[in-house]
Formats: structure tokens, sequence, C-alpha cells
């Protein structure tokens, strides 16, 4: 490494092994450097590069020089001295949630918050970084991400699509890497130690694979949900990934406080070249500057009135020329619907009720295709199968592991067990939880808008004998005043599919504010939100909502937005959950 005149590196300070359980219960190994001051002025994270472990950048721990610093370095899951099958994860989304368990375990056991922590990531690891800020949206203080693999350099034609194909016909397998350590860095050291390293993992499984570019194209293109202080290293002699795609993520951000830094000659592995002196002092200044100061969160609860979400819906609420060929596909597609629903049960009760009404919601929790002749149910097992549904139905197994939680915890800790759900549609969702939580409701309070939804609703009540603890009434989820005198006062409130219906903040304020003024301080909130959906113009070309039989526009809010309004209210976001598509997410707040 080249030398730095401006800097000395730190005495070297011995890492401790150790490892943590993440949420499946597969224990990760990881090593921590405490800081050499003493008490730690926060937490640095270091994520290693795909078919690497946490031991290549242990070097980063001396050559930073941070001191007053802790360090931790996991080894991957499938990766280095961590358990499971080499190069695979069950999804990459998993792979995501076990980085979420890692920084909570960092939190729980060393008791650092999480707006004193900083991440910095290598390659696939910094692609797992900027899911992870994306989909989850921690108030961490930094995220400095090198070479991220946003896209990879695969070379053979088609690679990506044989990949998906095979995957497809055979089931998932593995593909060995065709990097040589030449290609990675001018370091001679570092290419020896990378051609003897009995740890590094070749083969990386076909799923982690696509899910890796299927969440790059995401996270790049949504780029301004990401709304912490970033710093971006780019290879200028990158063999591995593309820079198109880092230079547009940069683009896209939304938070001030960012750097790009471009390191000509560089090859991919940036932060273990030969002359890494250079853009381990650009990271060293980002660092010390975002922690001399106080955290730095970028506001966005009004992102409703100016943001990239708002300008989104408003670009998909304003119609296409009937005659041009937009216009003409469209109106095509809505016909095909409306044909469709003669066969289909599932399209017929969307378009009769709106496909984002309580009814369709109940319908596609049931999972059961119905129609017209074999015709009518393969018609609507393509509906029911459609990836916003499969989500919608990955929110539900959510939604049930939440509440099953709530309620123990609300019991462990001495509270009562009064359950409030201010929009439940039918009531489904958490009939059905409550049927497989340990713990029971003291009583269960479900309301809805709907006269429609509230005579299903305590049908559904009476059918599995809840009418003792369990009651329903037609109520509005905007109404704070009438959510504020709730009686009894609840102890676990729930928000499902309701807000991500409503563009306005000021209604969900509204909302938020009277459960704040209802529930006691340890009470618990759940609530759901839809950070990114692929289908987003479809459904506002195509389909219909509940009001009034008008197109069913969607305006996203980050996830960022979402636990800014909760957290506004008086709430602190827990713990979540999201799909392995990064559609819906389901969050647990205690109110403060």
């Amino acid at each position: 490494m080249s030398a730095d005149p401006s800097f000395s590196p730190a005495t070297p300070v011995t890492a401790h092994e150790k490892t943590f359980t993440t949420h499946d219960g597969t224990e990760l190994f990881y090593r921590v450097w405490p800081a050499r001051s003493g008490k730690a002025r926060g937490a640095i994270v270091l994520l290693h590069r795909g078919h690497e472990h946490g031991g290549r950048v242990a070097h980063l721990v001396e050559e930073l020089g941070l001191d007053d610093f802790a360090f931790y370095a996991w080894d991957a899951r499938g990766h280095g001295r961590s358990p499971g099958v080499r190069g695979f994860s069950p999804s990459f989304a998993a792979s995501v949630r076990d980085l979420d368990s890692f920084v909570r375990h960092i939190g729980a056991v060393d008791g650092l918050a999480v707006d004193d922590m900083a991440i910095i990531a290598q390659s696939v690891g910094a692609v797992l970084a900027a899911t992870w800020v994306h989909d989850y949206a921690p108030p961490i203080r930094a995220l400095v991400l090198a070479s991220p693999a946003f896209s990879v350099k695969l070379y053979v034609p088609f690679a990506r699509e044989g990949i998906r194909l095979w995957q497809k016909l055979k089931g998932q397998f593995f593909v060995n890497s065709y990097v040589k350590a030449r290609f990675l860095t001018h370091d001679p050291d570092r290419i020896a130690s990378f051609e003897n390293d009995p740890l590094i993992t070749r083969p990386i499984a076909s799923n982690v694979l696509l899910d890796l570019y299927d969440a790059g194209e995401r996270i790049v293109d949504d780029g301004r949900a990401v709304i912490v202080p970033t710093q971006l290293l780019i290879s200028g002699n990158d063999w591995v990934v593309r820079h198109a795609p880092q230079h547009r993520f940069y683009e896209n951000l939304a938070h001030p406080l960012k750097e790009r830094h471009i390191l000509a000659g560089f090859f991919h592995d940036t932060l273990g070249e030969r002359d890494r002196a250079t853009a381990i002092a650009h990271v060293r200044v980002f660092l010390e500057s975002r922690f001399s100061t106080k955290p730095a969160p970028l506001d966005v609860t009004s992102a409703d009135q100016s943001g990239h979400t708002r300008d989104e819906a408003d670009r998909l609420s304003s119609p296409h020329d009937p005659l041009s060929a937009k216009g003409l596909y469209w109106a095509l597609y809505r016909a095909s619907i409306r044909l469709g629903a003669v066969f289909s049960r599932g399209l017929k009760t969307g378009v009769k009720t709106g496909f984002d009404s309580g009814s369709t919601l109940d319908y596609v929790y049931e999972n059961q295709p119905r129609g017209f002749g074999p015709v009518g149910k393969l018609v609507d097992r393509q509906f029911l199968d459609a990836i916003g549904w499969r989500g919608i139905r990955q929110r539900k197994l959510h939604l049930e592991e939440f509440i099953g939680l709530a309620l123990s915890r609300l019991r462990e800790t001495g509270h009562t067990t009064h359950m409030l759900d201010i929009a439940a549609g039918h009531g489904r969702y958490i009939l059905d939880a409550i049927a497989k939580s340990e713990v029971k409701p003291d009583s269960v309070v479900l309301q809805d808008y709907s006269p429609i939804n509230v005579d299903a609703g305590k049908k559904l009540i009476a059918e599995r004998g809840l009418g003792e603890t369990a009651a329903f009434r037609q109520a509005d989820a905007f109404d704070g005043d009438r959510l504020a005198s709730t009686v009894p006062h609840p102890d676990l409130a729930i928000v499902s599919g309701l807000y991500e219906l409503f563009a306005d903040n000021r209604l969900i304020e509204r909302s938020l504010d009277g459960l704040a003024r209802a529930m006691k301080p340890g009470s618990l909130l759940l609530y759901t939100n839809q950070p990114w959906h692929p289908q987003l113009e479809m459904i506002a070309r195509a389909l219909t909502s509940h009001r009034g039989g008008e197109a069913w526009v969607m305006r996203r809010r980050t996830q960022a937005e979402m636990d800014q309004l909760v957290a506004a209210a008086g709430f602190k976001k827990i713990e979540q959950r999201i799909d392995q598509w990064g559609i819906f997410t389901v969050s647990l707040a205690v109110r403060l």
C-alpha cells in the first residue's frame, strides 16, 4: 500500500472471535476489534466482497486508524467460518435480514445505538448494505460503498437469461467465479493471499446471483429512498462490475451529504488495491466528518407534497392520449380484465368492489382459484399468482408472526392485551393470527369504514365462536378523536394495508395521533408499508380502486418516510419484516 504522509497506522489490536444468532436460528461468525481508546465513540461494520470473508477486510481496522471506534466484520452466511452450503443463501433478502440481525445484535450486546454506526462495504457486500438501508431505513450515521456489484459483468451473451431459464427448468444450481486474483488488485500480497486462502468461496448459488441482479436494479432505480450520508468509491478499471449503475445510484441519492470518488486504474478490490491509501484516506475523512457532528437525518415527512414518489404518482395519474400506442395498449389491457372477470372469481370481485377492497384482499388471502369451468380456474390461478398478491400473502404471514410476538411481549412485561385494528377489512388475518398465537388477547376490537366489510367480519367472528372477546364496528380510521377515545385503551394497535392506499400524509398523521393519545407507554403498534412495487403502472392504468371505481393510483411511501411519520407520533420502531421481493413491510413499534 502506498504511504499516506498525513497518517500513521494505529497500534495493532487483537480481534475477538464471536458468533451471533441470526433470524432463522443460524449462528454466524464475526470478529470484533474493541476501540483502542476505551469507550467506543461509534461502531464501524465491515462487509466483505462476494466469495470472501471478514478476514479479508481486517486490514482496514489498522489502516483506517480510527482508534476510538469499535470494528465488526462478519463472515456472511455460506462464507468463511460461518455455516451453510458455500455460496448459498435461501435468498438475497435472507442475507439482508442477516445484516439487520447483526446490527441489532451489536446494539444489544455492546450498547451502541444505530445512529452511532457506519457501514463500509465492498462489491456484493455493498449491495447488501444499500438494500438494507433502502428496505429497513436504519438511521445509520454513514454508508461507504466500494465498487458495489449492482451489475456484474458475466461476459457470456445472455448469461443472466440463461441462468434464470436453467434454474426454472432444473432448479437451483451453482456458478463458479471466473475472476482471477490478478484482475482484482495490483497488490502482489493480496493476490497471493487470495489464491492461497482456503476460506475463499468460488461458487455462488444461482438464486443468489439472480436475486443480486434484481436487488441491484431495484436499489439503483429507487436510490432516492436512501437518505443517509453516503460515500461511493468507484474503481476506474473494474473488470468485475459495471460503472454506469454505480453512477446512476449516486445521482439518485437524496441526501445532500454524499461523495463520489473515481479511483483511476483501480481494479475491483477497491479497498485492497496496491494504492488503496488514497481510497482509505477518503473513507477516513468522510467518517471523521460524519461523526464529528450530530446525526444529519433527512426529513421526508413532506414527501407527499414534494418528493420522487409524489412525482411518480402524478405521472401515473395523467392519462395517455386514447389514440396513442400506450393509450390503446392500456385500453386493451382493461378490456382483457373485464373479459377475464366473466370467468375468474377473483377478477370479478376486483372489478365489482375494487382491487384494493377488503373483499378482494380476503379473496387473495384464501388463495383458492375459483371460476367458470377449467378456464375460469386457470385465469383465477394466474390472477392469484401475481407478484403483488404473493407479497400480500407473505405480509399476512409476517403480521401473524408479529401479532404473536407482540401479545407475548405484552404478557411478559405485565401489560394487558387489548387489541384494536383500525381498518380490518374482513378481519381474516387478525382472527387467523389470534388462532395461532399462544397468548390470547383480553379483547379484540375490529373496525372498518365499509358496511360490507363489517358484516363479513361479524360473520367470521360468529363462525369462530369469538363473540365474547371480539367485536366489529363501523368507523373511520382517520378520525383521530374517536381513535383516542377507544375503550379499553389498546395495548396492541394494528394498521394493515390502509396507509398505503392514501397519498396524503395529513391523514396518516391524524390517524397516528389518535392512536398515540389512546395508547399508554409500552403499548405496541403494528403497521405495514409498501416502499416499492414492480407493477405500479399496470395497477394505475388497468385496475380500479374501492373509491367509486376510479383508477388505483398508489403513491409509494419509502420506509424512511413511513418510519418518520410513526416516530413523529411518539413511537419507536423496534423490528421489521419485508418480503423477498421488497414490496411489503411489516413493522413493530413501541409507544414511548
